[in-house]
């Protein structure tokens, strides 16, 4: 058994459930391909749809359209497509072939089953009901030291001479710096908080996350500051909190390279993301002896497992543990 078989866990007579009896002929007698018996891009119009209302991100929805129109093309260059069977034998292909190309992950190949099977059982087909997911990589989230925290928000630097625009923007781009890092949100999270959200008297804001599980996160009397000054600044009749100029939310795009441009100038190597800030979060409380559930509470995780994860101690801080403890073993 190869290493694909193995991680699929095929059986050789999978089930073909189907809302529609396979095959189907057409008038000639002849088997129909199943691109013609079935109207995916209806199915995936209407699954997206689906997605958004269960609040998924933006990001995640675009993910899952390009992962599915994927699948739906390669499938239409399939020959015999006629009943499950057959589908589930092109579909082993399909991520034969992903797997043969070394620019994907293994975590790209783990989602592209997971997602598939996901559309397909969606819309009542059960064609991959057999195929065991592929196992993904636990690779350890980047994360800032302290210093290139601090390094990254004090680059947002105010100048007197800054247009009123430009301060204002600058004050805007700070808090969410700030903001970021002292709450660990998503940026999905992030972009739609509304005024409302926020309770300054108990520094608390109340999020919309994953899974529209809403969870109560706090921030400290600095960015409390921030928050109301610039809010003070910020005359703009919106609802949000975070606009641009025409008064418009922000897009996780704006905020993903503005973070880069701040980074940049303030000379931090790593790449830095709305993600990195998140983890830097955990990571820092962590190290500071906050209790893991708490963590787990405020990032919104549903399983300990993915704290975890997110938490994982830095390679600095181990360094740092193991020469204290050899140098008091060494004065022993």
């Amino acid at each position: 058994m190869n290493l694909f078989t193995e991680q699929l866990n095929l059986s050789n007579e999978p089930i073909q459930k189907s809302p529609i009896k396979l095959p189907v002929m057409d008038e000639n007698g002849e088997k129909k391909h199943l691109m013609e018996v079935f109207d995916f891009e209806s199915m995936l119009e209407d699954y997206l749809i689906e997605l958004e209302i269960r609040n998924y991100s933006e990001n995640t929805v675009k993910t899952y359209s390009s992962i599915i129109h994927n699948l739906i093309n390669y499938m239409k260059n399939e020959e015999n497509l006629y009943d499950g069977k057959r589908f589930l034998a092109s579909f082993r292909k399909y991520i034969r072939d992903l797997k043969r190309d070394k620019y994907l992950t293994q975590n790209y190949i783990y989602l592209t089953t997971v997602v598939s099977k996901k559309f397909l059982e969606f819309n009542d087909i059960y064609f991959l009901e057999d195929i065991k997911n592929p196992k993904r990589t636990k690779s350890l989230p980047k994360s800032l030291n302290e210093k290139e925290v601090k390094d990254l928000i004090d680059a947002v630097a105010i100048d007197e001479n800054d247009t009123p625009f430009k301060q204002k923007s600058k004050r805007r781009d700070k808090v969410i710096l700030t903001l970021l890092y002292s709450t660990g949100l998503r940026i999905s999270e992030l972009v739609k908080l509304l005024k409302r959200d926020i309770d300054f008297d108990e520094r608390t804001i109340r999020v919309r996350g994953k899974g529209d599980k809403d969870r109560i996160v706090l921030f400290d009397e600095h960015t409390k500051e921030l928050l109301l000054d610039y809010l003070e600044v910020d005359k703009q009749n919106s609802e949000f909190i975070f606009v641009n100029k025409n008064g418009n939310s922000l897009t996780p795009r704006y905020v993903q390279m503005m973070i880069k441009k701040y980074a940049d100038k303030a000379g931090i190597k790593k790449k830095v993301t709305p993600h990195v800030l998140r983890h830097s979060f955990a990571t820092h409380l962590l190290k500071n002896g906050v209790d893991i559930r708490v963590i787990q509470q405020l990032l919104g995780h549903s399983s300990l497992s993915t704290t975890q994860i997110y938490t994982s101690v830095d390679m600095d801080t181990i360094k740092s543990v193991y020469d204290q403890a050899r140098e008091q073993e060494n004065n022993i």
